[in-house]
C-alpha cells in the first residue's frame, strides 16, 4: 500500500466523508467522521495535501488543517462535479474531490484570513441591507399605486410615497395606513444601517494603503475599492489581467467550433458583488464622459460613437479589471494614457 499524499474532505455540519490516496490515485482509505474528531484525526496524518470544496465553512477548516501541517487546497465546485462518476452521495463527492486535487490543471481558491472574511461580511451584510430596502420600496410603490400614487423610479423618490402616507388627508384607508407606517418606520431603520456601513467601509478604505492606490482608477470609490481589498483573490493567482476579469465574469462566454470563433455576452462567473461595482463605476464615467465629453481621440470616445452605452459600460468594466489587477500585482497609481497627437 503506498503512501497517503491526498485526502479529499467532503465537509458538512456533523459528519464529514475523507478519502485518501496515494500519488497514483489509488485508495488508501475511505472514513466517515464525526465533527467532534476531525481535527484528532488529521492531527495523527502526516503532512498531505488536504482538498475541500470552497463552500461555506471550507476556509475556517482550511485554517485548522494548516495549523496541523498539512496543504490545503480549496477546489471550486463546479470543478469537482465532472469526477463524480454516478451516484451522489458523501463518499463518492470525497472521492471526485481527491481525484480533481491530483488533476496538474486544476484551478484552486485561495483560504482567506479571519480579517479578509470578516471584511467580507461588512459587504454581504449591506448588500441584504441594500436588498430589503429594494424591496420595501417596491412594495410601497406597488400598494399605494392601487391609490393612484406614483412616484419615478429611484430612492430619492420615495419621499413622496412617504408624504401620501404620512398625510392624513389622503385617499389612502385608515386600516391600510397602519401597515404602510410600519414599512416606512422600517425603511428608515435600513437606511440608518447601510449609512452606518457606508460610514465603516469608507473608513476601511482611507486607512487601507492598497485601497487608496485604486481609488486613483476613474470610476472606483471607497465602496469599490474596499470590496476588492476584501473579496479579491491575491493577484499572484491570476497570469494577468484578462484571467481576473475573466474571474470577475467580465470576459465573452465562448462557443467556439470548428476554428470559428463564436462570442457571446458575459460569462458572469466569479464574484458577483465586484462585477456590479465594476459595471455601476462603469457607468458612472460614461455619465461623466457624456455630460463634459469625452477627449477626441480617446477608447472611450471612439467606443460610444460606435456602440450602445450598456455595452461600453460593461467594456470599461472589463478594461478596469484589467487596472486592477496591474495595479495590485506591480504596485502604483493609476497614470491615464497619454492621447496621440
Amino acid at each position: 500500500m503506498g503512501e497517503i499524499t491526498t485526502i479529499g474532505l467532503d465537509i458538512a455540519k456533523s459528519v464529514f466523508q475523507a478519502h485518501g490516496a496515494d500519488a497514483s490515485g489509488s485508495v488508501i482509505f475511505r472514513k466517515k467522521l464525526p465533527r467532534s474528531r476531525l481535527l484528532s484525526f488529521f492531527g495523527s496524518q502526516p503532512p498531505c495535501v488536504v482538498a475541500m470544496e470552497a463552500r461555506a465553512g471550507a476556509h475556517h477548516w482550511g485554517r485548522e488543517l494548516a495549523k496541523l501541517g498539512h496543504t490545503v487546497r480549496l477546489i471550486p465546485p463546479a470543478y469537482v462535479k465532472p469526477f463524480v462518476k454516478r451516484q451522489k452521495n458523501d463518499q463518492a463527492d470525497a472521492e471526485a474531490i481527491c481525484e480533481a486535487a491530483q488533476r496538474p490543471t486544476m484551478r484552486f481558491v485561495a483560504v482567506k484570513s479571519v480579517e479578509q472574511q470578516a471584511s467580507g461580511v461588512v459587504f454581504r451584510a449591506r448588500d441584504l441591507l441594500v436588498h430589503q430596502r429594494t424591496q420595501l420600496m417596491n412594495a410601497l410603490r406597488g400598494h399605494l399605486a392601487e391609490y393612484g400614487h406614483v412616484a419615478p423610479k429611484g430612492v430619492m423618490h420615495i419621499e413622496r410615497l412617504v408624504a401620501q402616507i404620512e398625510n392624513p388627508d389622503s385617499e389612502i384607508p385608515e386600516a391600510a395606513r397602519t401597515s404602510l407606517k410600519a414599512m416606512v418606520r422600517m425603511l428608515d431603520q435600513l437606511a440608518a444601517e447601510i449609512s452606518v456601513l457606508d460610514a465603516q467601509i469608507a473608513q476601511r478604505a482611507k486607512e487601507d494603503v492598497v485601497a487608496r492606490r485604486l481609488m486613483t482608477i476613474p470610476g472606483i470609490g471607497p465602496v469599490t475599492a474596499a470590496a476588492l481589498v476584501a473579496l479579491a483573490p491575491a493577484p499572484e493567482t491570476f497570469r494577468c489581467g484578462r484571467d481576473f476579469a475573466a474571474w470577475v465574469g467580465l470576459t465573452p462566454v465562448q462557443r467556439s467550433t470548428g476554428g470559428k470563433q463564436k462570442l457571446g455576452s458575459i460569462t458572469k462567473a466569479g464574484e458577483r458583488t465586484l462585477r456590479r461595482l465594476l459595471v455601476i463605476g462603469a457607468s458612472a464615467v460614461i455619465k461623466q464622459a457624456l455630460i463634459r465629453g469625452a477627449p477626441a481621440g480617446s477608447w472611450l470616445a471612439q467606443m460610444l460613437a460606435r456602440k450602445p452605452r450598456m455595452l461600453v459600460a460593461v467594456a470599461l468594466a472589463n478594461k478596469t479589471a484589467r487596472i486592477v489587477w496591474a495595479l495590485l500585482a506591480r504596485g502604483g497609481i493609476y497614470r491615464a494614457p497619454a492621447l496621440a497627437v
